[in-house]
């Protein structure tokens, strides 16, 4: 699993910068908040997907291997591969959803 860092040559993180990299990157993007104790349990996805962090922290889990992921942060999510998520902590995680366009 290969977590991406928002660079300072991206300039300021804020949650339309990050909107925009990750559609220059050709995916199509959503915006979500979870609260505290949100739980993805096991699952897959049909298309290609980065989950990126604005605020919170929020761990991904795939196979034997987990991170978390905190503001500025992104990982994709291959189509197909089994994978978890869960918010740490005490703040909601406010995050961009993208999907690869076709």
């Amino acid at each position: 699993m290969k977590v991406d860092h928002w660079q300072a040559e991206d300039g300021s993180l804020t949650e339309q910068t990050l909107r925009n990299k990750l559609q220059r990157l050709g995916y199509s993007v959503s915006r979500y908040v979870y609260p505290p104790g949100t739980y993805f349990p096991d699952h897959t996805h049909a298309r290609d997907k980065i989950d990126a962090v604005i605020t919170g922290q929020l761990r991904v889990a795939m196979g034997d291997h987990s991170v978390i992921l905190k503001a500025g942060d992104f990982i994709q999510v291959p189509r197909g591969a089994v994978h978890s998520a869960e918010v740490i902590g005490d703040e909601p995680v406010v995050s961009l959803d993208a999907v690869k366009l076709r």
